[in-house]
């Protein structure tokens, strides 16, 4: 079952029948009252969110998503009108797994939806990575360091997660970009260096773990 969030009508039935003509079932929305309703009833395998919505707009509803643990997994594709790259990199750091921008192609739209499930499937067990003091429980999505819990943004701890799953590996600022955001952002590699920063801040003496590796990007170990 996938979910369409979608306050227009011709766009909501365009993506309805997209997906569903892809042997998806689908259910849409016109408002977050009612998605979060249908949430109480069935989990979805994917959501797809546009930001610009009556109300309680997308950005909120994947907040509230990525805040409860039960619905923390559901994979999101955020649609909307907006081209701006701080809209996409606050929509993607909030915890969205893709974006699409209007106008898009039916085909477009169905094989992004295909793309992201078949990531989702092949997502690694959950399980507890660490490196020194480092400690992710990624079960729970919580991050400690030396015992005292380390408080990150969705696409810090995917980063941290990314780095210590491939300790003493040097990896660059588009594997990171392709494996972290999961979405074409060529030539915003800057966005890299950003959560780099903010991380580093955040995990205090343990960000100097994370090491820059010149001409290539970062990696975590010595």
């Amino acid at each position: 079952m996938i979910y369409i969030v979608e306050d227009d009508n011709d766009i909501r039935e365009m993506e309805s029948y997209a997906i569903k003509n892809s042997g998806f079932e689908v259910q849409a929305f016109s408002n977050g009252k009612d998605f979060f309703a249908a949430l109480d009833v069935q989990y979805p395998k994917l959501v797809m969110l546009d930001i610009m919505l009556p109300g309680e707009d997308g950005l909120a509803i994947l907040q509230k998503l990525r805040s409860k643990e039960t619905t923390r997994g559901i994979p999101v594709i955020m649609v909307t009108a907006k081209t701006s790259e701080i809209d996409k990199v606050k929509g993607l750091d909030m915890g969205a797994d893709d974006y699409i921008t209007k106008p898009f192609g039916v085909m477009e739209l169905v094989s992004r939806v295909k793309a992201l499930l078949r990531r989702c499937e092949n997502k690694q067990e959950e399980k507890t990575l660490t490196y020194k003091d480092i400690v992710i429980d990624d079960h729970k999505h919580k991050v400690t360091v030396g015992g005292e819990t380390c408080v990150l943004t969705y696409k810090e701890y995917e980063l941290l997660k990314y780095l210590v799953a491939n300790k003493d590996i040097a990896l660059s600022r588009e594997k990171l970009l392709g494996k972290v955001w999961g979405y074409d952002f060529e030539g915003e590699s800057r966005t890299v260096d950003m959560h780099i920063k903010t991380l580093r801040q955040k995990l205090g003496e343990a960000g100097n773990y994370i090491v820059t590796v010149r001409h290539v990007g970062y990696k975590i170990g010595e």
